[in-house]
């Protein structure tokens, strides 16, 4: 049975009984707290929470989801896997153990002539929590299981939390034997191998608190309303219907290893190594097609640094395999194939998707080859040292600032002989993952997962009426400290406000939150900041100007109107230049992310390449023109589905609700799915000046405007610019550029004269200082200080010069000299010296550790350098010291 059809079927089971069909939500989790979404009940867990009501009691969902944990195990074990997908069913309020458990039991043994997965019944075993008593009865009565296929397990097995106060409840699994050939018997306590976990209904019916762990915590009570919330894991029921050993063997996931063979000429079954590299590329390819059709692209933090890992992970391996050219050209488009079926999205989107992908592959080949460069270096000086071993913090730093696989490190260091210090490589790794797993658990606990937000949700959403009103009487309907409920706060005091009503634009969508205050009798607060934390709750960061304010005192929430109709600008001037951007470049510039604030926007959106300064002026004069227009600018509320239709553009890596506002501007030419502040009409804007435009990562570009009378004060500014110019250099304004150019051409030739004519001085006296060499022992040393020169690359030539008629007898040139008021030493050594021990690395490190810097280079020509100058003849005298004790008295 194909994946799809098993996908189908589910869908359809629970249709038929009363479940409405939720799409999945995008990969992108809601929690700001956490990066994906890691489980299918994460969409439905304001419903769980009972900070939202649910608008149905029944729900079903294929959800995507993706994992990254324990990505270093992908390929090596048959369980790890990055993108999975959960089938989920879900009851609010409505059944619960028993209709659970008859749910699960028709549709995992029925059979597949009715609709049904057809497994054998005498398969079957499952676990309870161990004092559930009734899921047990329920089993026996329903299912028909015997004591001995029914068995207990603790709160770490069967016991579900959200890892903080909130609803809880046991759980039953729902297991399949494999067969002897896979393990011991004794059912899924004993061996989970043989006896394979698909299904996970868990029984929501508590409530608990002073959590400290996954099994510690304390139940307070009942909750008022009992949920269902279950989860069968796809991958796993479709490698069990379909005969094969592992997920990345099923239909979906096995044409990329398909393909991997092709490529590497290796086959799949041949060698465990090989194996589990192509396990990596199938998974890896397909994680990254889909978080790339939800919208991410590959960057250096965040998500988009888990894709990024992911693309190179795939191209590393495929290296590992023997494959040096391209290889994503020809993984993608069948990780497409096979998953179009399920996600239709991929094939007509996939001109994007590949785009961004092939363009990483490039720059980790470009990658590969610098880095390669790198540990070569690093590899012959170990050498030469006589050491056998890289060190740990190399091997680190090759993989951390280079993106260097360490997999690649060990390959290349071992075919030159060396081995690598994998013990101090994984204690910087650990030491890296610790830091980052602090900081995120630093940064859950301060944000989504704050019960204080919660209690203040409670009471009811946030009412907004900043669309109509800049000035709203509200109620304070609570405040934190520290994330702590307080009940006052003075002056000088800066609190968390929350009120039942608000003007204050929260931060979203790329547009910066409201400026403005906050007053009630005797009391003005000047509010610092506008969050959204918790989805429906508004938080005012403020700080107490003056007087007391308490809670559940009557304000007066005051929007700053200048800042709000800079807002407005700085929003609708984003949508605008979107627009342009795809009228002039093509529809697939599509925006990828935004920022704006009164007179200031940037966007990123996808394109190949830097912009020619003919399309940056075509984009700003389609901007302008259309601002000139006086294009009308309206907005509608609808189905997320109609606005689809209707060809609204989304942007990528947002969440949506299933009603959603788009913003219009000239009907068609600009139509967004958006919640900010905008403008009545586009003349409004007023004026958009392009200032910047550069790289933001792989297939992704940024630009940067100002806007409105920040737009008009640059343009008077380069108009002062210019107007000062052109009177010094005496031209009007439009042969100011060929001007310029003359100016800076002649500026050029003189540099080259002048730097000729100080080189040639230099090297004048190369004769005369090779005469002046004093002898040290047996070597000839000349040690000068050659004053302020103009290049290193001078003070190279001279110490060549010098070298060169020195002879044939032992010879040491240290030149020093002032480059951009720093000192420098240049050391240069003929073979006899070599000879006898003096090497021209070892006497400029010397001389750099006097300078105060760093110091090296190859036996025959060094430099060391510095910082101050005026140590360069105490530097000079210590390398004649060295060459007198080293080598000069042999």
């Amino acid at each position: 049975m194909r994946t799809a059809e098993i996908r189908r079927r589910w869908l359809d089971y629970f249709e038929q009984r009363d479940h409405t069909v939720v799409p999945s939500s995008s990969l992108i989790s809601p929690d700001p707290s956490t990066l994906f979404v890691i489980a299918g009940m994460v969409p439905f867990i304001p419903y769980m929470l009972g900070q939202q009501t649910p608008p149905w009691q029944r729900a079903t969902s294929v959800q995507k989801c993706v994992r990254t944990l324990d990505i270093e195990e992908v390929g090596k074990t048959t369980r790890h896997g990055t993108f999975f997908q959960m089938n989920g069913n879900f009851s609010f309020g409505d059944y619960f153990k028993e209709g659970a458990i008859s749910y699960a039991w028709e549709l995992v043994t029925g059979s597949q002539a009715d609709g049904c997965y057809g497994f054998d019944p005498d398969k079957i075993w499952v676990t309870v929590y161990h004092d559930d008593d009734e899921a047990a009865a329920l089993w026996k009565r329903i299912a028909g299981l015997p004591e001995e296929r029914i068995q207990r397990r603790g709160k770490k097995d069967n016991y579900w939390t959200t890892g903080q106060p909130g609803p809880a409840g046991p759980c039953s699994e729902i297991y399949v034997d494999r067969g002897a050939q896979y393990g011991a018997d004794g059912g899924p306590v004993v061996d989970e191998d043989r006896f394979l976990e698909i299904w996970n209904l868990v029984f929501m019916q508590y409530a608990i608190d002073d959590v400290r762990s996954k099994d510690e915590f304390r139940i307070v009570g009942d909750l008022k309303q009992k949920n269902i919330d279950t989860g069968m894991g796809l991958e796993r029921v479709a490698y069990l219907l379909q005969g094969v050993d592992n997920l990345y063997e099923i239909d979906e996931v096995f044409p990329v290893i398909t393909a991997a063979q092709e490529l590497s000429g290796r086959r799949y079954g041949a060698s465990r190594d090989d194996d589990v590299r192509m396990r990596v590329v199938a998974d890896h390819v397909r994680s990254a097609l889909m978080l790339i059709g939800d919208g991410i692209s590959p960057s250096n933090e965040g998500r988009g640094y888990v894709l990024r890992r992911l693309l190179r992970r795939s191209v590393r391996a495929m290296r590992l395999l023997g494959v040096e050219d391209p290889a994503l050209p020809h993984l993608f488009p069948a990780s497409k194939d096979a998953m179009g079926q399920s996600y239709p999205e991929l094939v007509t989107d996939f001109d994007r998707i590949s785009r961004i992908a092939y363009a990483e592959e490039e720059a980790f080949r470009r990658t590969l080859v610098a880095g390669t460069t790198i540990l070569d270096t690093a590899v012959a000086q170990i050498k030469r040292s006589g050491g056998l071993t890289l060190p740990g913090d190399q091997a680190f730093a090759l993989h951390d600032t280079y993106g260097f696989p360490i997999d690649l490190t060990l390959e290349m260091a071992g075919e030159q002989g060396l081995t690598v210090d994998e013990k101090g490589f994984r204690e910087l790794m650990t030491t890296q993952r610790e830091r980052a797993r602090a900081d995120a658990k630093s940064k859950k606990g301060g944000q989504a997962a704050s019960t204080a937000y919660r209690a203040l949700r409670e009471p009811g959403a946030t009412d907004f009426t900043g669309y109509t009103e800049l000035s709203t009487p509200s109620t304070v309907r609570g405040m934190l400290r520290d994330g702590a409920p307080v009940h006052a706060a003075t002056e000088g005091d800066t609190v968390e406000v929350v009120l039942d009503r608000t003007p204050f634009y929260a931060e979203s969508g790329g547009q910066d939150s409201d400026a403005g205050v906050i007053t009630a009798d005797g009391a003005r607060l000047e509010v610092l900041d506008v969050q959204r934390p918790i989805k429906g709750l508004v938080v005012h960061t403020v700080r107490v100007v003056e007087g007391e304010i308490t809670t559940g005192t009557d304000v007066l929430a005051q929007v700053d109107p200048e800042w709000r109709l800079g807002a407005r600008q700085a929003h609708s001037g984003t949508h605008v230049v979107h627009a342009a951007l795809r009228e002039v470049l093509g529809p697939d510039a599509l925006q990828a992310g935004s920022y704006n604030k009164p007179g200031y926007l940037r966007l990123d959106f996808a394109y190949n390449q830097a912009l020619s300064p003919s399309a940056r002026s075509e984009v700003e004069d389609v901007a302008n023109r259309a601002i000139r227009k006086d294009l009308g600018v309206s907005w509608q509320y609808m189905s997320l589905p109609e606005a689809k239709a209707w060809g609204a553009i989304a942007l990528f890596g947002e969440t949506y609700d299933d009603q959603v506002r788009v913003v219009e501007i000239g009907g068609p030419w600009s139509r967004e799915l958006c919640g900010g502040t905008h403008v009545d009409h586009s003349s409004q804007i007023g004026l958009i000046a392009l200032t910047g435009e550069s790289s933001v990562g792989s297939g992704s570009r940024r630009v940067e405007a100002l806007v409105g009378l920040e737009a008009f004060h640059h343009l008077a500014r380069e108009r002062a610019l210019v107007a000062t110019l052109t009177d010094a250099l005496k031209v009007r304004p439009e042969e100011l550029p060929e001007r310029v150019a003359s100016v800076v051409a002649r500026l050029r030739d003189a540099e080259k004269e002048l730097a000729g004519l100080r080189q040639g001085r230099l090297l004048a006296g190369a004769g005369a200082l090779a005469d002046a060499a004093v002898v040290l022992g047996t070597t000839r040393t000349v040690a000068h200080d050659a004053g302020e020169v103009s290049s290193v690359d001078d003070l190279r030539a001279l110490a060549l010069d010098v070298r060169g008629r020195m002879g044939q007898d032992a010879a040491v040139v240290a030149l020093g000299g002032i480059v951009k008021d720093r000192p420098v030493v240049l050391v240069a050594t003929n073979a006899p010296a070599r000879d006898s021990g003096l090497r021209a690395g070892a006497l400029a490190k010397t001389a750099a550790a006097v300078l105060g810097g760093g110091g090296g280079g190859k036996d025959d020509i060094a430099q060391g350098g510095g910082t101050d100058v005026t140590l360069l003849p105490a530097a000079l005298a210590a390398v004649r010291d060295t060459v007198v004790t080293a080598g000069g008295g042999r």
